[in-house]
């Protein structure tokens, strides 16, 4: 609330007053005084006049007095910082805590205060405040709430952070000083959420299986900057015992009755008198956080009690002070010329400027002034061997941040500087950066200044190290603020490129700049990009990607990485390609005996690229597999299916493909079955001739197929005419017929068609025309040409036309019917050759011949011709039999490659086909624990596959069976090694560093010093030498090399140089040189050696 025409607000000293101008009843409602920590709510009722018994006041009495106006209301009250901040701790025991003064308020009672005054004031929770009237944090306050003995509960605030630049710090308390953050646990817990969208944040505390001592007030304070609200709620726990507790801040309460004070209270004494399991609720009440320490207090106090005569009065169990205070202890003694002792942590005291002992009658008195924190300790008071002990509280105020860090952006090299301001001079500052404290080094980074109150932190020469979030702490408050270091240029090494992606493949977004502290933000068509499952944002190093797994089309637009701090960005775009659309359902131009013709339209839409051919499937109506035609694609729009079975109904649908995939399958086509005409009616002869008649009879075709046989078609037509006429209305199911009304002495042509729901077979004729006149023999044998001997023909059935298939084992026996009189002659040849008889047997008749072998091998195999002969007359027939076996197993079963969970197989085919073509392989896995194969793949075509889907962390072993007409391979091709699938993890990369050049030239660390030694024993001359590569060492003596003097020896040993000389003689003296050469330089000491006579 701001002052303004309604409301006056005024202070004088500690005495704050509020005036509320022409109340009515909109004035109603709860405000709250907050002053420092300290927050009072209390209620304004306006009652109607006819509500109230009270007298009108006179009217000089109402302007005298201005809380009693019916049309002004005035809240006054008087504040203290330090009586708040007492009073919201609360009182220990001992010395009496001065107590927070209460809003002063005049209210009349029913039976004094006129019902046109009708302000009544009346104190409850705290709402809330915020430092700026007008703009609460909160947009939902968390309400008091009810909950059982052992159920959840959750109370939930949310803050607007439109206008915050970073998160706000929530805290939650438990009556009015104890933070629950420190109880968090299985019972306790703090969640807290932020919506991107509404920028909103959700804080939520959840208090799981509440207990009794759950109940009580809590309140959740918002801090941001210079800005705060809080809020409180109260929590209610049924069927917890009801108990009476001290409201320590019932001087606050007004109802319509005058409030006495009640006593107050000792901690200290509530604590003595209590049961230990009501200790923590106590300590909860009251405020103690530092329970443990009182009990072990407490603990003390109750060991040294005992009953004694010489204290009438003895020091009470503690006592509380504020740091600066002046605070006495007294005792009585019953002996008033008795001396005592005073002691502080077994130390004895002494009268000091700081403590003053006084004897007044009875009374031993010590005063302490100017209490620090050292003065915090256990105090005695000893009289012979009977002694009172007490406990001192010093209570030192919190420091509080007065003017908070501000957050600031600055360039690399430029100094930082984060000021804040306390409200006590001399306050110890820690200050930290992203947790971790800053101190003083050696090359002064940080520097720290007070100034008063001010407190100062510099950095010289920002670096991109320096950025994070420094925060400054004192005992009873902390600032944070955020320090962003920027790059003065930022050169773009790789560009994002456009991609063109086909569905769900991978897209990768890639940048690289020259920073690698630089963060960015992805955006697409303008909006930021959030990372979820299939959208992934990395940042390694300089390296930026969004990786985009199993593309949509809605994934389509334009991408933009924009770097934080820098006015430019990086944009690429990305192109979809689908799949095609499903071509229209196929249509059936014709069927045969085993095969089909269909024809299809190309699809409307070909997914942006173009259509490469088609992929056609077909299946049984009543079957749900479907069965892949062609394994190549198929570029035409129009095909033949074959190898179907006769009389089934089948249904066929097609599937166009493109470059980015295969479509969706096609609607199926129109059901349809594959049926043929049956083979020509055989053996058709004249059985009879008149003038005007002839009779015919045939035998039924060779094969007739599953439509069946409706009848026979006979027609005749004239020689040398195309016009054939049916011989009779309809079809004939008979095998012979009698055709009349013949033209007499004219050439006629006959043939005959079997008929049935497929159409006409081919036609059966006569091999010449016939005369229509009646026979005699002689004639007979003349015109007709019907000799006595049949010619020799062969009747080959359909299935022998073939190829015969026959396994290993089993019986060939084959009959083939043949005509010819008188009896032909019938021989057999396989490949040429006669036959075998020891294990083919052959069996001739009259109209047939059987060739049978009891257990085929695969020597059988080939073609066997079979000859009919009568007289210079013959016929002939092949017949090719095949005789096959089980496939070997494949050879070379490799382990090509192994990645992630898959592994890529290879083979060589048999050796051993079994006599056919090979169909598939079969492979099999088996994990090495338990060795129980599995099938992985069947009738695969190739020699070569991957397995994949394999279980991280197992060993396999592989095999592959051959597959053919016979079946699997007896044996399978086992791999020789085993496959072990790793489990997949970060491998670390070593960093790459420049290799050190450590080469330098010849150097002495310890050059050759002079030397005078005795004639007669060795000496030695050593110096150090260093250098890279290791040098050449030659020794001299006066300019002459030592190298090839037997007298002298040359050691060297990790860099000493050595030069030994055998019993050396007044001759070995001189000037002795060691000369180091490498290929950087050279360098050389001197010494001289003088040698001494005995």
């Amino acid at each position: 609330m701001a002052a303004s025409e309604r409301w006056t607000i005024s202070s004088e000293g500690t005495k704050h007053t509020l005036t509320i101008h022409a109340v009515s009843s909109l004035d109603s409602g709860v405000y709250t005084v907050i002053a420092g920590s300290s927050k009072v709510k209390f209620e304004l009722k306006v009652k109607e006049p006819e509500d109230s018994g009270c007298g009108s006041l006179p009217p000089g009495e109402a302007e005298q007095k201005p809380t009693r106006d019916a049309q002004t209301a005035s809240v006054t009250g008087n504040v203290s910082s330090t009586a708040s901040r007492e009073a919201a701790a609360g009182e220990l025991s001992g010395q009496k805590v001065p107590e927070s003064h209460s809003t002063d308020q005049e209210v009349c009672d029913s039976e004094k205060v006129p019902a046109s005054s009708g302000t009544a004031l009346k104190r409850g929770s705290v709402e809330g405040a915020s430092s700026q009237a007008g703009v609460p944090l909160f947009l939902e306050r968390p309400q008091s709430g009810t909950v059982t003995v052992g159920s959840d509960i959750i109370f939930t605030s949310r803050v607007q952070g439109t206008n915050i630049l970073k998160k706000p710090m929530v805290r939650w308390f438990k009556g009015k000083w104890m933070d629950v953050s420190s109880k968090t646990g299985a019972h306790l817990q703090l969640k807290e959420t932020y919506d991107r969208n509404s920028k909103v944040y959700t804080f939520e505390m959840h208090i799981i299986q509440a207990k009794s001592n759950d109940a009580g007030g809590y309140r959740c304070e918002v801090t941001d900057k210079d800005r705060f609200d809080c809020c409180n709620f109260e929590l209610t726990v049924h069927d917890a015992p009801v108990q009476e507790e001290v409201n320590i801040l019932s001087q606050f309460r007004r109802t319509d009755v005058k409030v006495e004070e009640g006593p107050k209270i000792d901690v200290w004494e509530i604590l003595q008198n209590a049961p230990p399991s009501q200790y923590e609720k106590i300590a909860f009440q009251y405020g103690i956080t530092d329970l443990r320490g009182m009990l072990k207090r407490l603990k003390r106090m109750r060991k040294d009690e005992k009953k004694g005569t010489a204290f009438l009065t003895k020091l009470a169990g503690a006592y509380q002070v504020d740091k600066s205070q002046k605070l006495k202890l007294m005792v009585e003694v019953a002996n008033p010329d008795a001396e005592v002792k005073w002691l502080k942590n077994g130390q004895e005291l002494h009268p000091s400027g700081r403590f003053i002992f006084e004897n007044i009658g009875y009374k031993r008195m010590l005063t302490i002034n100017h209490c620090s924190l050292a003065d915090d300790a256990a105090y005695q008071c000893v009289l012979g061997d009977e002694k009172t002990i007490t406990e001192l509280f010093v209570r030192e105020p919190p420091v509080l941040i007065t003017h908070s860090l501000e957050d600031q952006v600055v360039m690399v090299g430029q100094r930082v500087e984060f000021e804040l301001e306390v409200s006590e001079e001399g306050a110890l500052v820690k200050w930290e950066r992203n947790g971790q404290e800053l101190r003083r080094e050696e090359t002064f980074k940080y520097r720290f200044k007070k100034d008063g109150k001010k407190h100062v932190l510099f950095i010289n020469e920002a670096t991109k190290e320096d950025a994070g979030h420094y925060t400054a702490k004192t005992n009873g408050d902390q600032s944070v603020a955020e320090l962003l270091v920027q790059e003065k240029q930022l050169e773009v090494y790789q560009d994002i490129a456009d991609l063109t992606v086909k569905a769900e493949e991978q897209a990768v977004f890639k940048c690289e700049v020259s920073d690698e502290e630089v963060k960015g933000t992805w955006l697409k068509n303008g909006v930021e990009v959030v990372p979820s499952d299939r959208m992934q944002i990395t940042h390694i190093g300089r390296i930026h990607k969004l990786v985009i797994d199993n593309v949509r089309p809605e994934d389509e637009g334009d991408y933009t990485f924009v770097p934080e701090g820098f006015a430019f960005n990086l944009s690429a775009k990305l192109n979809f390609l689908d799949v095609p659309d499903p071509p229209d359902a196929p249509r059936v131009l014709s069927v045969g005996e085993d095969c089909c013709t269909i024809q299809w339209e190309p699809p409307a839409f070909d997914g942006g690229q173009p259509v490469l051919g088609y992929v056609l499937e077909r299946k049984k109506k009543n079957s749900y597999r479907w069965m892949r035609l062609n394994f190549d694609l198929w570029k035409e729009t129009t095909y033949e299916a074959k190898r179907m079975i006769e009389g089934v109904v089948y249904e066929m649908r097609v599937y166009a493909v493109n470059s980015i995939g295969m479509s969706r399958h096609s609607q199926a086509s129109r059901p349809f079955v594959p049926i043929a005409p049956t083979s020509e009616p055989t053996n058709l002869t004249v059985e009879n001739v008149s003038d005007t008649t002839i009779s015919l009879k045939w035998r039924a075709p060779e094969k007739v197929g599953a439509a069946g046989l409706d009848g026979y078609l006979v027609e005749y037509c004239k020689e040398g005419s195309n016009d054939w006429l049916p011989a009779q209305q309809g079809l004939t199911d008979r095998n012979s017929i009698l055709i009349r009304d013949l033209p007499t002495g004219e050439r006629m042509h006959f043939r005959v068609r079997a008929i049935n729901m497929a159409g006409p077979s081919a036609a059966a004729s006569l091999s010449q025309a016939v005369t229509i006149r009646e026979i005699v023999p002689e004639y007979y044998l003349q015109h007709i040409l019907l000799p006595i001997a049949e010619q020799p023909r062969i009747c080959l059935p359909r299935n022998l036309r073939q190829k015969v298939l026959k396994v290993v084992g089993e019986t060939v026996n084959l009959m083939i019917a043949f005509q010819g009189k008188p009896r032909p002659e019938v021989s057999w040849l396989k490949d040429g050759q006669p036959l075998n008889l020891q294990n083919i047997t052959v069996r001739n008749s009259d109209s047939d011949t059987i060739l049978f072998i009891r257990s085929a091998e695969r020597g059988h195999s080939g073609i066997y011709q079979l000859k009919v002969e009568v007289e210079s007359a013959q016929d002939t027939a092949s017949i090719h039999i095949q005789v096959i076996d089980r496939p070997g197993p494949p050879v070379a079963v490799k382990i090509r490659e192994v990645w992630g969970l898959n592994v890529a197989l290879s083979w060589l085919p048999p050796k051993d086909d079994g006599n056919c073509e090979i169909t598939g392989y079969t492979i099999q896995k088996a994990d090495k624990k338990t060795m129980e194969w599995f099938v992985v793949y069947e009738r695969c075509r190739r020699t070569e596959c991957s397995v994949s889907e394999l279980v991280m962390g197992n060993e396999y072993f592989f095999r592959v069976f051959t597959e053919n007409l016979c079946g699997l391979s007896k044996e399978a091709a086992q791999s020789k090694d085993s496959v072990y699938i790793q489990k997949p993890g970060r491998q670390y990369k070593p960093p790459s560093y420049k290799e050190p050049d450590f080469t330098e030239p010849p150097k002495f660390t310890r050059p050759l010093i002079d030397r005078s030694v005795i004639c007669g024993y060795n000496a030695t001359l050593s110096c150090a030498l260093r250098g890279t590569p290791k040098p050449k060492v030659v020794w001299c003596k006066n300019q002459l090399d030592l190298s090839g003097d037997p007298r002298y020896r040359m050691f060297s040993n990790q860099g000493v140089l050595t030069l030994e000389i055998r019993k050396p003689s007044p001759f070995d003296a001189g000037i002795y040189s060691c000369l180091a050469s490498n290929p950087l330089g050279e360098a050389r000491s001197d010494c001289k050696l003088e040698v001494r006579g005995k």
